[in-house]
């Protein structure tokens, strides 16, 4: 299960003066995760769970309870306010961006529930078989809600953000992502 990972000590491979990019990178970390803990309930159902299956849970679970909202206010407060606005100014449409705010609601809901399941499962050492199947349930669901949000974002959002941002509205966006994440901002 360690190997899963190994994209944790990676650098992204966009940076702050590529939000777009980055946000894209993030979406790739909301994979993986999602990945590991499915894996995760698949190769221990009837079985004890090991170490190295409780710490990648554990990561997971941090990546989800720390980055994930940073990730969701990236979106949020600081890209999809001047993408409606840019939008409306040239007269654009940009609906998809209320589906996403939705999308966001609905994961929160999702996340909570399969928090307090692996919650018991790393107390427990095991699940019993119905919450097992319950917790591979509403991973498949969070899993497909991701699938289908990311896909909006990257195939229909980030290009039209990148088609009518000013280069000075994407900087202000990766400038309010690097404060989110208390990284200084280069000399």
């Amino acid at each position: 299960m360690s190997a899963s990972l190994n994209i944790l000590g990676r650098t992204p491979d966009h940076g702050f003066d590529e939000p777009l990019g980055l946000l894209a990178d993030c979406h790739r970390r909301i994979e993986m995760f999602l990945e590991l803990l499915q894996r995760a309930v698949r190769e221990h159902a009837g079985t004890p769970l090991n170490a190295p299956t409780a710490d990648a849970i554990r990561s997971a679970q941090r990546y989800f309870a720390k980055a994930a909202p940073k990730h969701t206010a990236d979106e949020e407060e600081s890209l999809f306010p001047r993408l409606r606005a840019a939008a409306a100014m040239q007269g654009k449409d940009c609906d998809a961006i209320a589906r996403l705010e939705g999308d966001h609601e609905q994961a929160d809901r999702l996340h909570a529930q399969v928090d307090g399941l692996l919650e018991a499962w790393l107390r427990d050492g095991s699940l019993p078989a119905e919450r097992l199947t319950e917790l591979g349930s509403i991973l498949t669901a969070l899993r497909e809600l991701y699938r289908e949000h990311i896909h909006i974002e990257e195939s229909e959002v980030f290009p039209l953000a990148g088609s009518l941002l000013s280069p000075s509205d994407l900087s202000a966006v990766g400038s309010e992502m690097r404060t989110r994440r208390g990284v200084a901002a280069p000399e």
